[in-house]
């Protein structure tokens, strides 16, 4: 009968096992898939924000244009009722000139506004098209964790039949009052039973043992166990 050295690989079986067994509780809940679906429609949501934010500031670019257009030709008939001779009242005169000044001041206002619908429209459409690219990602990802699931499923399966028929010839060799303490620590110890105690530290709690209890440690008869955790110890 091996000792408790014998349970070391036992439990990177258990460990293994365990580590699987998680991965097919979310592959069949289907939680991980629901969970990437979710992700690229929030992806996918961003993008069509955005995309009405492009249309609502395109529209606007649309309205200055027109306006910046209007008052161009407002003003260029004004500019040349100004000139052609038709007006000679000096007070409709500068009446004529003022208006002119206005028209420019308005479309000069416009025509900064304009600019800046421009900048911003420039920089949404980059962001837009990061967005596309990533909205693409997730949703590639989605249906790649979708269509995928089912394969890893059988994968897993095949795995763990193996770790099982591999333990189970593994614990033929080890005592079964041993094997009984380490399955119940396993339980009560979040899955590790059993741990090296390498330099004074053991890698189940990873606390560092004081040189009186590796003194008891080391000459303990049968069963080790770490001062800390009640873990079972291989000393290393």
């Amino acid at each position: 009968m091996q000792g408790a050295e014998g349970l070391l690989e036992v439990q990177a079986i258990d460990t293994g096992a365990d580590r699987l067994r998680t991965r097919r509780d979310l592959l069949v809940s289907g939680a991980e898939a629901a969970a990437a679906r979710a992700e690229a429609d929030a992806a996918e949501n961003v993008l069509g924000e955005l995309g009405l934010r492009i249309d609502a500031i395109g529209r606007d670019q649309q309205r200055t244009e027109h306006e910046i257009d209007s008052l161009t030709q407002k003003s260029a008939a004004e500019q040349k009722r100004l000139y052609d001779g038709s007006i000679v009242n000096t007070k409709e005169l500068e009446s004529l000139q003022r208006e002119i000044e206005n028209l420019t001041r308005r479309r000069t206002d416009r025509e900064d506004e304009l600019l800046g619908m421009m900048e911003e429209r420039e920089t949404l459409e980059a962001n837009a098209a990061a967005a596309r690219a990533e909205s693409d990602r997730l949703r590639a990802r989605a249906d790649e964790i979708a269509t995928s699931g089912d394969a890893e499923l059988v994968q897993i399966e095949t795995e763990l039949r193996a770790l099982t028929t591999r333990r189970e010839t593994l614990v033929r060799d080890v005592d079964p009052e041993l094997l009984e303490l380490y399955d119940d620590l396993r339980e009560q110890k979040k899955g590790v039973g059993v741990a090296e105690l390498v330099d004074g530290v053991c890698q189940g709690c990873h606390e560092k043992l004081s040189a009186m209890e590796m003194d008891r440690i080391k000459h303990a008869e049968g069963v080790r166990r770490c001062e800390h955790c009640r873990r079972i110890v291989v000393l290393r």
